[in-house]
């Protein structure tokens, strides 16, 4: 399996493990010193993040890609992808459809997620 297959196993797993919202498996695509800039504009740590989920606050139902980039340079990979993420924030219900730009860095064999920016997309 080639460094661009792997990333993209990695990231639609990471997907799959948003909507089981396990805390420990979702935090293991994701580097300690995580970062998201989201739609709204705010910065959200891995801590953050993670509490919200184990809080019951954020809970994602839905998380596709329809459309994924990866480029490489190393063990350095950039995915843009866009899709929907979709579930409930403080028991009201968000569908979202968005572009995620995402760097992950190889970690001990591991692709971990270390930046990630969301902007709106237009559907199509």
């Amino acid at each position: 399996m080639s460094k661009e297959e792997d990333v993209k196993r990695a990231c639609l797993a990471w997907d799959e493990a948003m909507t089981r919202n396990v805390v420990s498996e979702i935090g293991s695509y994701m580097s300690d010193d995580w970062i998201c800039v989201g739609t709204e504009g705010g910065i959200n740590t891995k801590e953050a993040f993670l509490s919200w989920i184990a809080s019951g606050d954020l809970a994602h139902t839905t998380m596709s890609s329809d459309e994924m980039h990866v480029k490489m340079y190393g063990d350095t990979a950039i995915v843009v992808s866009r899709g929907t993420s979709a579930g409930s924030y403080q028991a009201a219900a968000f569908s979202l459809y968005e572009w995620s730009s995402n760097v992950f860095v190889l970690r001990d064999g591991n692709w971990q997620c270390v930046h990630t920016m969301l902007t709106p997309a237009k559907q199509q």
